[in-house]
């Protein structure tokens, strides 16, 4: 009885199609996600609008009726406080948004007004010159939630801005919730591709098949494990925008966690044709943070280091002390990124120069590791000349030894990234 050969073809045929759908899937969930952030830009511009608007008028305008002209246009709503923490004016959208009937809310306590004792706690902790930003629930059946933002200026008296973000609350949890539902429906479909693909590639190596197929299950395997890794980082990234906390448990010896982190990419480096060194301070004091995201942290900055990398270029790890902080960097004498692409380079989904790029990318690692950053209390930032390389460093709180003078000055890259 004969063996049956299946026809290389018809193979290809399959694989394609196989790869088609699964990307034609992402590719539409992806879609809906900018859909998404597009609303919430909307939103978030109107509300930096409107408080410049309010803080124009804040200076001068105030009519008869003891409320600012200008007030009455924004679509905010404007309290200003005497010193004796009663409201002396307010605008017509305040008294829409706390449900009190026009003109009623001045004379009133804070506690009168909000029923909130955290706001007026908020409005209290208030320095002059300062501002403090908080949020609250106003109603009991249809709820709205507000985020107050209070100023003390120079001048007696304190002015609180009301912003109602019920809507871009809600977005931002559509958001979160597409996402995880997304990639937890693509993941276990595409973890499943990726082990046949794998298998199918470890088969044709012991078969007698043609070069041509042998490459093109390479190239399913590769596409498939950019899917997963896209899968998997959107999960990341939907956790960490959606509230998750960070674990900051750990005592960190950042130093060896750059090493352990750099012997994970090493194999791929090597592939890559790109050395990889560590340069790091010894007995550096211990940070507290959660090690498996700043792992993450590391791989990331790493690896897109190998990336963007030329053969025989090197990738050097430093970590090092600067006073009450500890700051890593990861440098590379690769393609560079331009001064405009370095304004958006941290920006979910933003890829720089993609036709230069080795290697595929989701655009998702750097904004995952600014959100594990700020986290820790710490800034990322990036120094990069196009054609000559890119440095890309983390700073976070680090204790300072005793005896050591505290440090002076602004972040170190605080030029901007």
């Amino acid at each position: 009885m004969g063996t049956r050969v299946c026809d290389p073809r018809t193979v290809d045929e399959l694989l394609a199609i196989m790869v088609v759908g699964l990307t034609l899937a992402l590719v539409a969930a992806l879609w809906v996600l900018r859909r998404r952030a597009d609303e919430l830009d909307e939103l978030r511009t109107a509300v930096i609008a409107s408080r410049g608007a309010a803080a124009a008028d804040g200076a001068d305008g105030t009519d008869a009726r003891g409320s600012g002209a200008i007030d009455e246009l924004l679509p905010v709503g404007v309290l200003h406080l005497g010193l004796d923490r009663r409201i002396d004016r307010a605008n017509g959208r305040a008294h829409a948004l706390l449900g009190v009937p026009w003109g009623k809310l001045p004379g009133r306590t804070v506690m009168e007004a909000f029923l909130d004792p955290r706001v007026e706690d908020l409005i209290d902790s208030v320095p002059e010159g300062g501002t403090a930003t908080g949020e609250t629930r106003i109603g009991n059946g249809d709820t709205r939630l507000l985020t107050v933002r209070a100023h003390r200026p120079a001048e007696p008296g304190t002015l609180v801005v009301l912003e109602d973000v019920t809507e871009l609350r809600r977005l931002e949890q559509i958001r979160s919730e597409f996402i995880d539902n997304v990639s937890h429906e693509l993941r276990t479909p595409l973890s499943t591709v990726l082990l046949l693909a794998e298998t199918l590639a470890r088969d044709a190596e012991r078969a007698d098949v043609p070069p041509r197929m042998k490459e093109r299950i390479a190239k399913v395997e590769v596409e498939t494990g950019h899917l997963v890794q896209m899968v998997n980082e959107l999960l990341d990234l939907a956790r960490i925008e959606g509230g998750t906390q960070l674990s900051l448990e750990d005592d960190i010896d950042l130093s060896r966690l750059a090493g352990a982190s750099v012997e994970r990419l090493r194999l791929f480096a090597e592939r890559q044709g790109v050395t990889l060194v560590t340069d790091v301070e010894p007995d550096m004091p211990a940070v507290r943070g959660d090690e498996a995201r700043l792992g993450q942290v590391f791989v990331n900055l790493v690896h897109n280091a190998v990336k963007f990398s030329p053969d025989g270029g090197e990738v050097r790890v430093r970590v090092r002390r600067e006073g009450d902080r500890a700051v890593a960097s990861v440098i590379d004498h690769g393609i560079g990124i331009s001064a405009a692409d370095q304004a958006r380079i941290f920006e979910r989904f933003y890829k720089a120069d993609r036709a230069r790029v080795r290697g595929g990318g989701t655009g998702l690692g750097l904004a995952i590791a600014r959100h594990v950053v700020e986290g820790h209390g710490g800034r990322i930032w990036v120094e990069s000349e196009e054609g000559r390389g890119s440095t890309f460093s983390f700073a976070i709180p680090a204790p300072t030894p005793v005896g050591d003078a505290p440090p002076t000055g602004s972040w170190p890259g605080s030029g901007g990234r």
